[in-house]
């Protein structure tokens, strides 16, 4: 293991206290609240999160070390006769840059996707009137758990998307978010070209849940063959949800969803591909558990993919296979154990992968993810996260970049 900088663990001891030491910041919290705000609805927008993340890999790369600061501010409009309007910006700066950044710098060092760039990360326009929101311009989108479409929020830089935006809830418990993607400007601070309507219909069945139908199709358009070959369209439906409490402290949690995906646009190499998403779990008081399956299918030449979701929060946090599916699948069986204490202001979780092919038979490796996140008040959180890959040489490294992996990140945000 690498000598650590003794700079990294002192930021964010300082960076901690900053937060929990004035007993009276929650009044201080409102007097910051307020000078912030104008007029109806308008508003200015602060983010700033510190990261160190290390990375520890077998394969001949060397250890990473990223301490990173990424800043955000953004200028929310009052609302005028239904419009409103929103600009950010957003910088991150490394002040440790021992890393493959995913630009090309550095190759020689383990992957960590925080590249040291500044950029306009939102602006948009929106009108609201009759039950419907039409948002046009660059922007956040997350539907549904952000497997297909997200902002992959976990990296400093996030991804948003150049874009039109419809959602109507005219009718009792239906939402309909119908839009038009035409540029994804990713979290590496790149821009890639495609043309993508989008259609996703949520039906809420009363307490116990929502059903979902989707389509998303992508067609990238770059020069890239690579990146052409990411085009897909797919249809899905989910099911998820919890039941009522009973017995005053116990609840039964479930997920069942299908999805197929076939190729697309500019697409080059034709495939059919299905996907499996199931969890069953159980909450009592502080506590959670929950067992699942996510199977992603493949032919040996290509493999159901999720290129515009949010993948840090599939198939572990060591994010083996957040850049691409194995063409030969893959089989995610994994467990949860959560809990939330100190006034719900903690959440410890852990986590525990076995994965494999899509028919089980060519193991990959397992992995074990533990997470703590302390929460002060709206605005102020800390977090400690720490992810263990172990690849199964039995089957002599058969995927490419499978391959023992410890990461392990410290985090300090302030948002506003």
């Amino acid at each position: 293991m690498k000598r650590y900088n003794p700079f990294v663990p002192l930021t964010v001891a300082v960076f901690t206290s900053l937060i929990v030491a004035n007993p009276a910041a929650a009044d201080y919290d409102k007097t910051i609240e307020d000078a912030l705000k104008f007029g109806d609805g308008g508003a200015i927008k602060f983010d700033a999160n510190y990261r160190w993340e290390n990375v520890d890999q077998d394969l001949g790369k060397k250890t990473a070390n990223a301490n990173t600061i990424r800043t955000r501010i953004g200028v929310l409009s009052p609302k005028f006769y239904g419009f409103q309007g929103f600009a950010e910006y957003e910088g991150t700066h490394a002040l440790q840059a021992d890393y493959n950044d995913g630009r090309g710098n550095k190759p020689a060092f383990s992957n960590i996707a925080d590249p040291a760039q500044n950029e306009l990360n939102q602006l948009w326009i929106s009108y609201s009137n009759f039950d419907t929101v039409v948002k046009g311009g660059r922007q956040r989108i997350s539907l549904d758990d952000q497997r297909f479409i997200g902002s992959v929020p976990w990296r400093q830089m996030e991804s948003t998307f150049d874009s039109v935006l419809v959602t109507n809830t005219s009718l009792k418990n239906l939402t309909v978010n119908a839009g038009y993607i035409g540029n994804v400007q990713t979290f590496l601070s790149t821009t890639e070209n495609i043309k993508a309507p989008i259609l996703n219909v949520n039906y809420k069945l009363g307490d116990y849940g929502n059903v979902v139908g989707y389509g998303y199709w992508l067609d990238y358009t770059d020069q890239s063959v690579a990146i052409r070959n990411k085009s897909n369209q797919t249809f899905g439906l989910r099911l998820n949800g919890a039941t009522p409490k009973f017995y005053d402290h116990y609840s039964l949690l479930y997920t069942a969803e299908w999805s197929i995906q076939q190729d697309y646009g500019h697409r080059e190499i034709a495939y059919e591909a299905n996907r499996y998403n199931v969890m069953g779990g159980f909450s009592a008081y502080f506590l959670t558990f929950q067992g699942a399956m996510e199977q992603l299918n493949g032919d040996g030449k290509s493999a159901f993919s999720t290129p515009l979701g949010t993948n840090h929060m599939f198939q572990g946090w060591a994010d083996l296979f957040a850049t691409g599916t194995p063409v030969n699948g893959l089989r995610d069986v994994f467990g949860t154990v959560s809990a939330k204490v100190w006034d719900d202001s903690l959440t410890l979780s852990g986590v525990y992968h076995d994965y494999s092919d899509d028919t089980g038979q060519q193991h990959y490796g397992n992995e074990w993810d533990f997470q703590a996140v302390k929460k002060f008040g709206k605005h102020y959180s800390v977090m400690a996260k720490y992810a263990y890959y172990s690849a199964d040489r039995s089957d002599g490294y058969a995927v490419a970049g499978n391959t023992d992996t410890q990461k392990i990140w410290l985090q300090g945000n302030i948002n506003f």
